[in-house]
């Protein structure tokens, strides 16, 4: 069984490596989270660290669960600090423990302790992090498998395969890790991904938030999946399901999407007005963190190829460091994407195809109506003329563009 290495966050925790902040993994259950403190924790023994000097914790281990008290926490990491040596301590599913700041906060005091943390991404997300860590923290925030690291883990037999045909393996078993470690089948990945999404609903959602109306929490989850790219509201969610004699209020609705967002089982991408440079307040758009989750949920997957793609692009350029928006410009002109990195926009908009000029002319529309110089893109599955310039907007086939490095 391959171990996939994660390079980027392998490289993101090397650059942060000695640096008097506390190191803090984030990301939806079963991305790679533990997996890649394994492997950095093999780097640093490469490097002449000896065993003695790393210190490694999971709170879901029984083994551990007399440390969930803070005190008990520090004593029993203090007693086996090197003295005279960089102590590397890795403190995995963290929020198991009563106050763990005030552990944490006391070993980042010491100048021998490089510490790093993972934990539950619902309660992370919740601010309690930053309200708790203020200032001495860096968040790693991760993924699942791109595309690209799904075809670099694929077996030599798979790895034969047509890009397209790839494609279709990535959308029917996903992108967890897990599931290409041992090589899953759909059904196996169906199973697998089924007990992560009910662990995410029930663990990160309806226990922190108090839920009590579940079967409710699941029908704006399956609607969401449905709606994956289209503009929404708590007040649309709302009205469809009073229509389905299914009572429940905005306000409430609001409550289980902040819910769903803080798990990360789902992203939310708000409107940015492109001309005045500001955010939007009101209509998102909501991305699920794994396609082969929602097709698992929706039927008549495949009819929504557009938007599955859209999706698919959606994480990507989150994967490559872009905070990513859906663009307004005017009162009717939207392009898909405004990504923005280092302060520099790009501008993108998916399709399934672009080959009939109508269509063509129509995806390009709303690139055109912008006015200044950034990268503009039109993504497609095309594989005749998918790699196109047209007056400077490049189009490009989107499973390729996927395969890039950012």
């Amino acid at each position: 069984m391959k171990r996939l290495e994660r390079q980027d966050y392998l490289n993101w925790l090397i650059q942060h490596k000695d640096k008097q902040i506390i190191k803090v993994v984030t990301g939806v259950r079963r991305c790679g989270k533990s997996t890649i403190f394994e492997i950095y924790r093999d780097y640093l023994l490469s490097q002449g660290i000896l065993p003695g000097q790393i210190i490694a914790l999971n709170f879901e281990d029984l083994d551990y669960e007399e440390l969930t008290d803070y005190r008990a926490l520090y004593q029993y990491v203090k007693e086996r600090l090197c003295p005279d040596k960089m102590n590397y301590i890795f403190l995995d599913e963290i929020q198991h423990v009563d106050a763990y700041e005030k552990a944490v906060d006391s070993l980042f005091l010491r100048e021998n302790c490089d510490v790093y943390i993972t934990g539950s991404n619902a309660w992370f997300m919740s601010g309690e992090l930053a309200t708790l860590l203020t200032g001495r923290y860096a968040e790693l925030s991760m993924m699942p498998l791109s595309f690209a690291e799904f075809c670099d883990g694929l077996d030599e037999e798979r790895k034969s395969l047509p890009l397209n045909e790839k494609f279709t393996q990535y959308m029917e078993t996903g992108s967890f890790p897990y599931v290409l470690k041992y090589q899953y089948g759909p059904a196996e990945a169906r199973e697998y991904m089924d007990g992560i999404y009910h662990t995410i609903l029930l663990n990160d959602v309806v226990k922190r938030l108090k839920i009590s109306d579940v079967n409710m929490l699941e029908s704006v989850t399956r609607y969401l999946m449905h709606n994956i790219g289209n503009r929404t509201t708590p007040s649309t969610i709302a009205n469809t399901m009073v229509s389905r004699q299914r009572k429940i209020d905005p306000k409430t609705v609001d409550r289980y999407l902040r819910g769903l967002t803080d798990s990360l089982l789902f992203y939310e991408a708000r409107r940015y007005n492109i001309k005045g440079k500001e955010l939007l307040s009101s209509i998102s758009k909501y991305y699920v963190c794994d396609i082969a989750m929602r097709n698992m949920l929706v039927r008549g997957r495949d009819s929504d190829i557009g938007h599955i793609l859209e999706n698919l692009v959606y994480l990507e350029l989150r994967r490559r460091g872009y905070d990513v928006f859906v663009g307004q410009y005017g009162t009717d002109g939207e392009i898909d994407f405004v990504a923005i990195r280092d302060g520099q926009p790009e501008y993108y908009q998916v399709a399934q195809t672009a080959l009939e000029d109508r269509v063509l002319q129509r995806e390009l529309a709303p690139l055109r109506k912008i006015q200044d110089n950034y990268p503009k893109y039109l993504l497609t599955l095309d594989e005749l003329f998918g790699e196109m310039n047209y007056d400077g907007i490049q189009k490009k086939n989107a499973l390729k563009w996927m395969l890039e490095k950012a």
